[in-house]
């Protein structure tokens, strides 16, 4: 059993029967009253992002989730296919499935399959992506003290907001988590 005392970001638990990460939490001691934690989660299932409030010391069960190791292989349709590294078994997930996540897969990027009670639910990305620029305005010289920013479309279908002297072809360090623009890794 869990308890509110033992709530960290990451930790995966059950919410009236449904698998949820927890993503960030806040243990309140207000001056009248009892305490609370306050609480920020995702859906396992959907994907969907609630905020909810606990009691201090409610209890709950530890989701029965479990990852593997995949491999991304190719997409077809709303269809994206991975491979098992170990046992070379291949499953396919959902754009749904997936959420926001299909935007920064790239073929054969290993990736942690999310599973619940045997179930394939979501993907957890590498923290950092490193992808090529297919499209963007061009580069002009000078531009790098005014700070801007302008729309890159990536390999993988995604668009960030990229500095402007960054070019078509350069290969750019990514955040999965917040979508944005971290470094340049190679110049075109």
């Amino acid at each position: 059993m869990i308890t509110t005392s033992d709530f960290r970001n990451g930790l995966k638990l059950e919410v009236e029967g449904v698998p949820m990460e927890m993503i960030d939490y806040q243990h309140v001691k207000p001056g009248k009253g009892g305490a609370f934690v306050r609480t920020k989660m995702r859906n396992l299932r959907t994907g969907n992002v609630l905020e909810r409030t606990f009691r201090s010391g409610e209890k709950f069960e530890e989701a029965q989730v479990e990852e593997r190791q995949m491999q991304y292989l190719y997409a077809q349709g709303d269809e994206y296919h991975f491979m098992d590294v170990a046992s070379y078994e291949q499953l396919f997930l959902t754009k749904a499935q997936l959420g926001d996540s299909w935007q920064f897969l790239k073929e054969n990027m290993q990736v942690d399959i999310i599973f619940c009670k045997g179930k394939p639910l979501g993907v957890n990305l590498p923290l950092f992506v490193e992808l090529k620029i297919v499209d963007t305005a061009p580069g002009i010289r000078g531009d790098t003290a005014t700070g801007g920013t302008k729309p890159a479309t990536l390999e993988s279908g995604a668009v960030v907001k990229v500095p402007f002297h960054i070019d078509q072809g350069t290969i750019i360090k990514v955040d999965t988590r917040t979508k944005a623009y971290v470094e340049r890794v190679k110049g075109p």
